[in-house]
């Protein structure tokens, strides 16, 4: 179901200190927006920003970017990271949104701006053959998340949807990704790190399983076709 407009959203992001309105005059210089500079991690496709609220409060020693490309899902987000941030009674000064194109998230992110981890969470499966290069794990995107994330750097990746987990381990390995942990049912697997977003909570109350890996960069061997 499409979420229905919000015009509220554009202006409470234009006057929130920790929304960035032209990403791509940060690029290679985003630790030094955020209060202290410490390691920085990032989630693509942030939708109603249920995942980085919580982390964002719970890894107080990381600073969080959580870029969507739709407007009126980061005013959602923006909201419910506010309140999580209230509730526990600190200042989100380690915590920056932005709307971008993530498709072209290597025009505002460089290797000058050394991610440590990527969080893909449920993105859209694109199951159709003609549309599968639209997914964020396809190569194309995985060539680009390259360019920022360090040797050993990781991605951290969750879906409901078992074609797109399969073939996603298929592209990671092209592009120079080495699995180092991987569970097709997260919730009876005793990770202990998992925060439990919006969506993660009604596949699983539907009786699918999550599906989760964490890769990180290795040198490439052969560039993949993309």
């Amino acid at each position: 179901m499409r979420m229905r407009n919000k015009p509220w959203a554009k202006p409470e992001l234009e006057a929130c200190e920790w929304f960035i309105r032209e990403p791509e005059g940060k690029k290679g210089s985003w630790n030094k927006s955020f209060k202290k500079e410490q390691p920085l991690h990032l989630e693509l496709g942030c939708g109603k920003g249920g995942f980085t609220a919580q982390a964002a409060v719970r890894d107080r020693e990381i600073n969080f970017l959580a870029v969507d490309i739709e407007y009126k899902m980061l005013g959602v987000a923006r909201r419910k990271i506010a309140r999580e941030f209230e509730e526990k009674g600190i200042v989100p000064d380690n915590i920056l949104l932005t709307a971008y194109n993530i498709e072209k998230i290597g025009n505002i992110l460089s290797g000058d701006d050394r991610v440590d981890v990527i969080y893909i969470n449920f993105c859209n499966p694109w199951p159709r053959n003609k549309h599968k290069k639209h997914r964020l794990t396809h190569p194309r995107q995985l060539m680009q998340y390259r360019e920022f994330l360090p040797d050993g750097g990781e991605i951290r990746f969750k879906t409901d949807d078992d074609e797109l987990f399969e073939e996603s381990i298929g592209y990671f390995g092209e592009c120079g990704f080495e699995i180092t942990y991987i569970t097709r049912d997260l919730h009876s697997a005793g990770y202990e790190q998992n925060i439990v977003t919006e969506h993660e909570k009604m596949f699983s109350d539907e009786g699918i399983k999550i599906k989760f890996l964490i890769c990180k960069k290795i040198p490439l061997k052969e560039q993949p076709e993309i």
